[in-house]
């Protein structure tokens, strides 16, 4: 009897020991957090999603025209330079060649006047030495003023700095 005894407590044993491991299983599958966290986590899901959508909204939505109406605001001012005629640089070519350049200069406000007309002899010269280098080919087309546009709106705001002008404007350009 007692053999019975012992082997009906194994078998109690296994039964235990098979009804227990399904159940081990189950909790080392899962995450179980007490629902507190699971709050605290879902909200702070909830408001990063929140900051990001509404910074998202702001760059993709939001209104150049703001920055715009400011800048629209004050008129621009030009002023002309004196007309330049120079010889281009053709050293290929017995024949000599003159551009004649009538030059606007556009200011962002009427007070940048008083700041550049005494330091327009140094705006002259960078013009000038500037323009005696040019060779008739490098005005060719609508790139080629473009350049020469850029260089000399680059090279105002280097002789007036810290100043800096809107753009430089041609009236009119000769090439002959």
């Amino acid at each position: 009897m007692a053999d019975a005894k012992v082997a009906a407590l194994d078998s109690e044993a296994d039964l235990d020991a098979g009804e227990g491991a399904p159940e081990q299983a189950k909790k080392k599958s899962g995450l179980k957090l007490p629902p507190m966290k699971m709050l605290i986590i879902g909200g702070a899901a909830l408001l990063l999603l929140a900051g990001g959508g509404s910074a998202a909204y702001m760059f993709l939505f939001s209104h150049p025209n703001e920055a715009r109406t400011e800048a629209a605001v004050k008129p621009t001012v030009f002023v002309d330079l004196p007309e330049m005629i120079v010889n281009l640089s053709n050293p290929s070519s017995d024949r000599t060649q003159y551009l004649k350049l009538k030059v606007v200069l556009e200011l962002p406000e009427q007070k940048m006047i008083e700041q550049i007309t005494p330091i327009m002899p140094r705006v002259m010269d960078a013009f000038q030495t500037y323009l005696r280098e040019l060779r008739p080919s490098d005005l060719d087309g609508s790139a080629g003023l473009y350049r020469l546009k850029e260089e000399l709106t680059r090279r105002v705001n280097v002789s007036i700095a810290p100043s800096r002008i809107n753009a430089v404007l041609f009236k009119e350009i000769i090439v002959q």
